[in-house]
Order: C-alpha cells, then sequence, then structure tokens
C-alpha cells in the first residue's frame, strides 16, 4: 500500500498571548517577548527567575468546573488546545451516526506530568504531617491523564498514549501520529504537547543545572537570546498546542481546511551524553526527515531551530544545519521563538511544530528575538531572522526537537497545495 498523504487540519493552543491563533503569530512575527520577572513566595525561600506563563487561562471557563477539577494544570492546558484543535478541524465532539471511530487516536508528550500534584502530596505527607492524599492523586498525576480525557472528550477509540522524551516529547508524539495515519492504521489523530512547570520542586532542580538565563525585573522581557554571543540559558514556561492530524483524502471528502502538510520524520538518539547534545545525532535526525518526506535539502526554506540559548546546544544546532544543507545554508531561514514564548518542556515541540506550520500557511516567518547586533559567531553560516518577514514563499520547513538523554526528533512539512 502506497504511503497516505498526512494532512494538518486543526490548530489549537493555550499560549502567554491567548488562544488566538492570528494574535499569537502576528506577536511572534512582530517579535512580542512573554518572557517576564517571576517570584514566588514558596517556602522555604522565594524562587526568582525569567518566566513564561499562561495568566489569562481559566480551566473552568475552557472546560467547565467539574471536568477541570479532575485534572493537573498540565492536563487542563493540554485538552483545552485539543478542544481548540478539534473545532478548528471543524470536527463533532461525539461520532455520528454510522461514523466509526475505532481508528481515531491521540498521541501526546509531555516531560514532566502531574509533577505538581505530586509536590504537594510530599509537602502535605514530610511537612504538614498528614496522612492522607486526595484519592485523584495518582489519575491527576499520571502522565498519560491529558491523552486520557482528551480520548473520552473527543470519542477517540483507536491508540490512547503519552510519549515522555524531555524537551523532544511532544515532537516524537507528532511524529508517532504522522506514521499511523501515514501507514494506514488510523484516519484521524490528535496529537500535541503540554507541560505545567511553575511550580517550586521544577524551578530549582532547573536552576541547579545552571542553564536558567539571567535577568531580572524589566530586563527579563530580553532574557532568553538564543544564537547571541551574550546568552545565558533558556527560559522556562508552561503552556500547550494540538494538531488534529488527518488522512489527506479523508480531509479532502470532508471539505476541511489544509492548513499544511507533515511528510518526515527523522529520530535518533545521539548515544554519546546524557545533557551534552551531538551534531552528528542531530544531523541524522535532519536527513531521516527529509528523506521520508521526499524533500531536496534546497527546498527547505524555514527552519524552527530548538535553540534553547544554552551554550553548548546552540552552535551545535548550527552545526547540523550546515553540514545537512551545505552550500544552501546561508539560504535558509532560521528562528528559535522560544526567546519570545519560552521553553515549555514537553510541549516545546508542539507549539514551534505549530508555529512552523503557520509559518507555512501564512508565508511569513518569526524571528529570533533579541538576537540583532548579537550573533555568535559560533552560530553563524545560516540566515538568521532578526526581524519578522511576511510575504516569504516558503515551501517546505523542519522544526526541530532536541533533547537531554540525546533524544532529537525534527518534523518536516510542506505548504498545502
Amino acid at each position: 500500500m502506497m504511503p497516505r498523504r498526512v494532512a494538518v487540519t486543526g490548530l489549537g493552543l493555550v499560549s502567554p498571548y491567548g488562544g488566538d491563533l492570528d494574535d499569537f503569530f502576528a506577536r511572534l512575527v512582530a517579535g512580542e517577548s512573554a518572557v517576564r520577572h517571576l517570584v514566588t513566595q514558596d517556602e522555604p525561600r522565594p524562587l526568582s527567575m525569567p518566566f513564561v506563563s499562561c495568566p489569562a487561562f481559566d480551566a473552568g471557563a475552557a472546560l467547565g468546573k467539574p471536568l477541570a477539577s479532575m485534572m493537573e494544570r498540565f492536563s487542563q492546558l493540554g485538552v483545552a488546545a485539543a478542544f481548540d484543535a478539534w473545532m478548528d478541524a471543524g470536527l463533532a465532539r461525539k461520532a455520528g451516526e454510522g461514523e466509526n471511530r475505532d481508528d481515531w487516536g491521540c498521541v501526546w508528550g509531555t516531560a514532566i506530568g502531574g509533577v505538581a500534584v505530586l509536590e504537594r502530596g510530599y509537602r502535605d505527607l514530610w511537612l504538614h504531617g498528614r496522612d492522607r492524599l486526595s484519592p485523584l492523586s495518582v489519575v491527576m498525576g499520571m502522565h498519560n491523564a491529558v491523552n486520557a480525557h482528551i480520548s473520552m472528550q473527543l470519542d477517540l477509540g483507536g491508540i490512547s498514549t503519552s510519549h515522555t522524551a524531555a524537551c523532544a516529547s511532544s515532537a516524537m508524539a507528532i511524529g508517532e501520529a504522522f506514521r499511523r495515519i501515514r501507514a494506514g492504521d488510523a484516519q484521524v489523530m490528535v496529537t500535541g504537547g503540554s507541560d505545567a512547570t511553575q511550580t517550586y520542586g521544577v524551578g530549582r532542580a532547573w536552576e541547579a543545572m545552571r542553564v536558567i538565563a539571567q535577568g531580572e525585573g524589566d530586563a527579563a522581557v530580553h532574557a532568553c537570546r538564543p544564537f547571541a554571543a551574550d546568552r545565558t540559558g533558556l527560559v522556562l514556561g508552561e503552556g500547550a498546542a494540538a494538531l488534529v492530524l488527518e488522512d489527506w483524502e479523508h480531509a479532502r471528502a470532508r471539505g476541511a481546511h489544509i492548513h499544511a502538510e507533515i511528510v518526515g520524520f527523522g529520530a535518533t538518539c545521539d548515544r554519546s551524553h546524557l545533557v551534552r547534545p551531538d551534531a552528528g545525532g542531530q544531523e541524522r535526525a535532519l536527513r531521516a526527515a527529509l528523506h521520508e518526506g521526499g524533500v531536496a535539502p534546497d527546498e527547505v526554506d524555514y527552519v524552527n531551530a530548538h535553540g534553547t540559548a544554552t551554550l553548548e546546544g546552540d552552535p551545535v544546532e548550527i552545526e547540523a544545519l550546515k553540514r545537512v544543507f551545505g552550500p544552501h545554508a546561508p539560504n535558509v531561514a532560521v528562528s528559535a521563538t522560544k526567546s519570545m514564548h519560552g521553553h515549555l518542556l514537553g510541549a516545546a515541540g508542539a507549539i514551534e511544530a505549530l508555529v512552523t506550520v503557520l509559518a507555512l500557511a501564512r508565508q511569513a516567518v518569526p524571528p529570533t528575538a533579541h538576537l540583532a547586533g548579537r550573533i555568535d559567531p559560533a552560530c553563524a553560516g545560516v540566515d538568521h531572522v532578526l526581524q519578522g518577514r511576511r510575504g516569504v514563499p516558503l515551501r517546505a520547513a523542519l522544526s526541530n526537537s532536541f533533547a537531554f538523554g540525546g533524544s532529537n526528533a525534527v518534523l518536516a512539512l510542506r505548504a498545502a497545495a
């Protein structure tokens, strides 16, 4: 059987800019950073760092209070994004008469899952001396809670599973969802990722690794500077993004709007170090995605880079891109949108894949914010996008996700015909 084409027919997100796709993308193209200075009053001492949150998100309003009360925040964010993507795709919440959804499924990505409920439980047990926890603690904290809720609410009878591969979690999830449709094992898949990182323990853990960007007060807005010579690290964020993937012919038959087409997926392991990235492993993932998608390197007009603004990670990613693109590398527009929406850990690949879809659909490219005049010579050799560009002809694009543990995931996409 010939591989099936895979259309992106639905997009949804919960972001610091809100959930409106047009407004979200317009703010990114304008280079508007959502990074702010966070100060918490948690014991034993305040936590202070640049952070990106979604303060306007109201889970009760988005999901209904009874449903929201059964979920931890990472699930609330994810289910809300999935609902919006489903609506964008023009699909009904429940199967219609004669409609078979036994092969419709959900593959989701999260790096830390319901860590907040675990933190609260440990505090209750060890700090406050309580001997009972909420009976919902297990089902709220488990990583697959979000995809379980999505499958139940959207009447999906096929596979329902979660992926955890650190910062590549949701890119891996999207890749698996793509492969299932491509192989003919599914007609429709909901996929994406969510993480809620605003907890004391998560903040302290990342702070201890010395990879958090520096910047207090008003300076926090410029704290994340991927590829800059003066970069100081990443900025944690929370949020969710969801994509509805669909068999191309099924989408065409029902008259669905197709945002873009996913054509390839590459997944590799560096097999060398837990936290130090390797250009060779990334190169193999890039080449695999291009090969599966039948995309020549000189057809790629845009790369949404993993670009976390860490000292070691950024030059390695640029080296991998230069190896793959060769003489075409200076013509490839590259930007790291984490400079504006932050690093969503397990949801990073999903929100960046969504940005890449919007770039192809709108023929526009968002910049790497705060980079003008600051490019690290070790990161030179590609077309760094310093200001947003509109009206640019984009044929194909890549979305990169590279994670601790050496997990590499690359998605290849084409503009919808």
